[in-house]
């Protein structure tokens, strides 16, 4: 009798992420980041810190791949911009997590959500073309 290599949630997030545009990866990233620094903002007055730092990390996983996502040469501003927003998350995600202050995860969540969203307008006016070759460009993954 085999066994399924995965169960039937793993298997619809690997086909989301392997059919979506780039628009809609970047999206996905950024739900990632804020679902990790809800978490861990509710891990810290019970303080499970253990948890909270544990997605703090993930966050700032997430982060780093934002930044890699970036093209300097021809995002001209923009990818600047992001660059330095992203750079200030890291900043903001390494002090919440020395201080244990779930203040500062709201305010980096709540900018994290105002990106998300400007990123998902841009991403349903994608045309389906720029789906297909995004799609064969490569994988990512968010693991929770």
């Amino acid at each position: 009798m085999a066994l399924p290599s995965r169960n039937p949630y793993d298997q619809y997030k690997h086909t989301e992420i392997n059919t979506a545009n780039q628009g809609k990866l970047i999206v996905m990233l950024y739900d990632g980041a804020i679902k990790f620094c809800n978490i861990a903002i509710e891990h810290m007055h019970p303080k499970t810190y253990d948890i909270a730092n544990t997605n703090i990390l993930k966050a700032q996983d997430i982060i780093n791949e934002l930044i890699l996502a970036l093209n300097m040469n021809e995002g001209g501003d923009v990818a600047r911009n992001l660059f330095n927003l992203y750079i200030f998350f890291k900043k903001q995600l390494l002090e919440a997590n020395i201080q244990k202050n779930a203040d500062i995860l709201k305010n980096v969540v709540k900018l994290l959500k105002e990106l998300r969203d400007a990123w998902d307008k841009i991403s349903t006016k994608e045309t389906p073309s720029d789906r297909v070759a995004t799609a064969s460009k490569g994988s990512f993954s968010i693991e929770g």
